[in-house]
């Protein structure tokens, strides 16, 4: 008999449900101690909620015992040493602390108030063989609150000055943007630090 070729599926959404012994305060621990975001409770009285981070959502069901044994959730997030911060300062348990991984992920582990393990976690860039290049002194001169924006910008994603701006070069040539979305954001905080008042064409009219 012939197997049948796989049809051209695409998944849309994927969702994971957990069990949980009483829906409110699962709600209560995911929204005010980890930061997610309600989505809706279905019920009367609701037994059964979702509940998001950022664009991932999971399900509350509270149908049947919770069974976190042989079950680990994990969370593919842009900056996971923020929010390991914010966990920790809403004093929830850690399992795991934060730290780089041989397997190229940045990660840690929490345990929820019905003992599942949740794991929130971010690539390192630095997968795959080193790349052996020469670096040059380049003799330039940049406007100096932006200067300190890149210095604050480096910092903050463990990178040298000089990296970074390799970083943005290279995006830049292939006509992509390396930051994400929370790096943009605290970009705009950045601006507002140096008072950087100029769009993005203000270079065409500096003088000094």
């Amino acid at each position: 008999m012939t197997t049948p070729s796989r049809p051209p599926v695409e998944c849309i959404q994927q969702h994971v449900s957990v069990f949980v012994r009483e829906l409110t305060e699962a709600i209560e621990f995911y929204t005010r101690k980890l930061g997610f975001v309600l989505a809706f409770k279905w019920g009367d009285p609701p037994s059964f909620a979702g509940v998001n981070l950022d664009r991932t959502q999971i399900f509350l069901d509270q149908a049947y015992p919770p069974n976190p044994s042989g079950c680990c959730l994990f969370f593919n997030v842009d900056d996971a040493d923020a929010l390991y911060e914010f966990h920790r300062a809403n004093g929830v348990e850690m399992v795991k602390a934060i730290g780089d991984r041989p397997w190229h992920i940045r990660d840690y582990t929490v345990r929820d108030l019905n003992g599942y393990h949740i794991v929130f976690g971010q690539h390192l860039l630095n997968a795959g063989e080193p790349i052996k290049v020469e670096r040059v002194d380049l003799n330039v001169r940049i406007e100096k609150r932006l200067a300190a924006l890149l210095a604050d910008l480096a910092q903050h994603k463990r990178m040298s000055v000089s990296s970074c701006l390799e970083e943005m070069l290279l995006h830049t040539n292939e006509g992509v943007g390396p930051h994400t979305r929370s790096t943009l954001q605290f970009i705009q905080e950045l601006k507002q630090k140096h008072a950087i008042d100029y769009d993005s064409h203000g270079s065409y009219r500096f003088v000094e």
